[in-house]
C-alpha cells in the first residue's frame, strides 16, 4: 500500500514525542479484512515500511478515534528523512502478517 500521510504526535505521550502517520481509512479496512484474527498485542499488525531511503519492520496499531491504523515513525527515520510532526511523507506499507 502506498499513500501520503501527515506526521502527528500522540497527545497522550506528547512529552515523549511519539510520532505517527495514519493509514487511509480504506487501506485500514482492507488490512482488517486481510489479517482477520492474525493480530498481535493491542490489535497490532506487523509490517515492513519504506519512507524515502529508510525501510524497517514495525507494527501498525488500530486507532479507534481516527478509525484507521496508526504507523509509528521512529526518531532515526524522522532524522534520516528530515521529517517532523506536520510534514507529509510518502509511505509504502507491506503486510507481514497476511
Amino acid at each position: 500500500m502506498e499513500f501520503d500521510g501527515e506526521l502527528w504526535i500522540w497527545d497522550a505521550r506528547r512529552d515523549d514525542s511519539w510520532t505517527f502517520v495514519s493509514l487511509p481509512v480504506e487501506d485500514s479496512e482492507e488490512i482488517q479484512d486481510l489479517v482477520g484474527g492474525l493480530r498481535h498485542g493491542f490489535g497490532s499488525v506487523r509490517v515492513r515500511v519504506t519512507i524515502g531511503r529508510s525501510n524497517w519492520r514495525t507494527s501498525i496499531f488500530p486507532d479507534k478515534g481516527r478509525g484507521c491504523y496508526a504507523l509509528p515513525i521512529k526518531r532515526a527515520v524522522r532524522e534520516a528523512e528530515g521529517l517532523s510532526a506536520g510534514d507529509v511523507a510518502s509511505v509504502t506499507v507491506e503486510l507481514l502478517d497476511a
